[in-house]
């Protein structure tokens, strides 16, 4: 058997077929496996998330993912990354990372894939399909029984990332859905910039980010561009072009009650010092004087209205903004779309009409949340077809 693809699924699925006793042999075109592993969480490499659920990922089909995800936990990873003597740390909302960092993990999978014939350096330039399968390369032609496709999807185009699966899916006529750029920070308008986050960048806020019914309360990071952060990269999953997103600035309570509180207590105090109770100085001034459009930051509580208090908090838990679009795949962690999961077995991921033809990992119709969950769907995805290919 062929994998084409020396990252996470693909390693996974060697390691599998290989302990079947299966000859496997592994190429990919980069100088070195798992480059995307290396660079996961920091260098850290947050393999897994201790929340894995069905409902973290995204995808036209949500049940194809619950096959996969429930032969294979991350507690199966947990146990295979003990078991190699490395230890990992809780951080935020259940993700775990390597204590011993991104290229322990890289190696602990070598280690499993002793037995697999690894060719680097190696582009694959046309597949035919006879008998079996037949492979032209820079390195030379390879034959095989069965191929799996582990080549992920188009983000972070510099590290050689394409859409080479979809490419081979259409070749065999099995219908695919095109990437989409996710986990991604979003950018907005040079008069929106200007208006709103022109010299904030590095600032952070603690929010709740909405859009299309689903929410995220995590980081928001003002960036130069416009926002980024855990929870902005999250939301941008969702997003389509042409959606609104609400942000609720201080999701713990209504903001108007709270300004018309301090109103009573404090009169005196300006509104940009009663704001940097919770917001840092420069980012209170500018929601001051932009969200109702009356520079209200240097005023006395007392000299402002009472309505223009209570639209001021309306704004800061209801804060409407119009994305102008992504910064694309060149920043994008991940993708949506991919093989189509209707063309797919959820229990091989080998594909429904092409005999011996698989697809695993982000290649599939399957992208999860920012925090472990996309390499939980490798190893899961990588695992399932390695133990029948």
């Amino acid at each position: 058997m062929i994998i084409i693809g020396a990252g996470a699924a693909g390693l996974m699925c060697a390691a599998q077929a290989s302990r079947r006793g299966r000859k496997v042999l592994l190429l990919d075109k980069a100088e070195k496996a798992g480059k995307k592993i290396l660079i996961s969480g920091g260098g850290r490499c947050n393999f897994t998330n201790l929340y894995i659920e069905p409902e973290a990922y995204i995808s036209r089909n949500p049940h194809f993912c619950k096959s996969a995800l429930s032969r294979y936990t991350q507690w199966d990873f947990i146990t295979l990354l003990e078991n190699a003597n490395l230890h990992w740390t809780e951080k935020t909302l259940g993700q775990l990372f390597c204590d011993e960092k991104s290229s322990a993990v890289l190696n602990m999978l070598l280690e499993e894939c002793q037995q697999v014939d690894i060719r680097l350096n190696t582009s694959v330039e046309k597949i035919d399909f006879q008998e079996g399968y037949r492979l032209i390369s820079n390195q030379g032609d390879f034959q095989a029984d069965s191929l799996v496709i582990a080549t992920g999807g188009a983000s972070i185009p510099k590290m050689g990332a394409t859409d080479f699966g979809l490419q081979i899916a259409k070749q065999f006529g099995i219908k695919s859905i095109p990437f989409k750029p996710a986990l991604v920070p979003l950018t907005f308008s040079q008069k929106d910039i200007e208006r709103y986050f022109k010299g904030l960048s590095g600032l952070v806020v603690d929010a709740l980010v909405r859009c299309n019914n689903q929410s995220f309360r995590e980081g928001v990071l003002i960036t130069h561009r416009g926002i980024s952060g855990p929870a902005v990269l999250q939301i941008s999953s969702y997003w389509r072009q042409g959606d609104a997103i609400s942000i609720d600035l201080l999701p713990d309570f209504e903001v108007s009650d709270w300004l018309l509180t301090m109103r009573d207590k404090h009169p005196k105090s300006e509104l940009k010092t009663i704001l940097s109770i919770y917001f840092p100085k420069r980012l209170a001034i500018r929601l001051a004087d932009t969200l109702t459009d009356k520079n209200l930051s240097d005023k006395a509580l007392k000299q402002i209205k009472k309505d223009d208090l209570i639209a001021l908090g309306s704004k800061l838990n209801h804060w409407a903004l119009m994305p102008s679009g992504t910064e694309g795949m060149r920043t994008a962690e991940v993708c949506v779309g991919g093989v189509n999961t209707q063309e797919l077995s959820s229990k091989t991921m080998e594909s429904t009409q092409q005999k011996g033809l698989y697809f695993i990992g982000e290649t599939v119709d399957v992208t999860g949340w920012l925090g472990g969950y996309n390499f939980q769907w490798a190893w899961s995805s990588g695992w399932a077809a390695g133990k029948v290919v």
